[in-house]
């Protein structure tokens, strides 16, 4: 089974799409960083309460070498630094990350990196969504800034 790293981000734009079962879907099993799940259950609200109902296939991990945050924290959040810092511990097949800065640190650090729109054209790929436009339309309407440039390229290689 691959190794998936999922960073706060993904996880609160698919829950507020009510999606979040299309990582379950596509990867069978998750891990998040246990500063991810802080991030995401501070608030009481629907990302918080989708992922506790989810904690059978969504795993949470905490790093091996706290030290290993000093590195990254300048320009990262701690999510994603730990995100990073569990990827290599774990030898990640994959990242799961939305934040420019961050997916560019993850490839620095040789990581297969993805984002939302990402996850949403793979599960379109395997049968698993019918259309990638309307969750697409719906993460937008939720307030997740995607550039129409990206969003028109995203529905061109979902042939939408």
């Amino acid at each position: 089974m691959r190794k998936v790293i999922v960073n706060s981000t993904p996880l609160i734009i698919l829950s507020n799409a009510e999606n979040l079962s299309i990582l379950k879907s596509v990867y069978k099993e998750i891990t998040i960083p246990q500063a991810v799940f802080e991030e995401v259950t501070a608030k009481n609200d629907t990302a918080c309460s989708e992922l506790k109902k989810n904690l059978d296939w969504i795993h949470i991990n905490k790093i091996s070498d706290e030290s290993s945050k000093r590195m990254y924290q300048a320009k990262l959040h701690a999510g994603e630094v730990e995100v990073m810092i569990l990827a290599q511990e774990q030898k990640a097949d994959l990242v799961i990350l939305d934040d420019n800065a961050a997916k560019k640190t993850a490839k620095f650090l040789n990581l297969t990196v993805t984002g939302t729109l990402g996850v949403l054209l793979k599960a379109k790929s395997l049968g698993i969504i019918q259309s990638v436009k309307p969750i697409a339309d719906k993460i937008r309407e939720n307030g997740f800034f995607i550039t129409e440039e990206i969003y028109n390229l995203v529905l061109k290689q979902a042939n939408e």
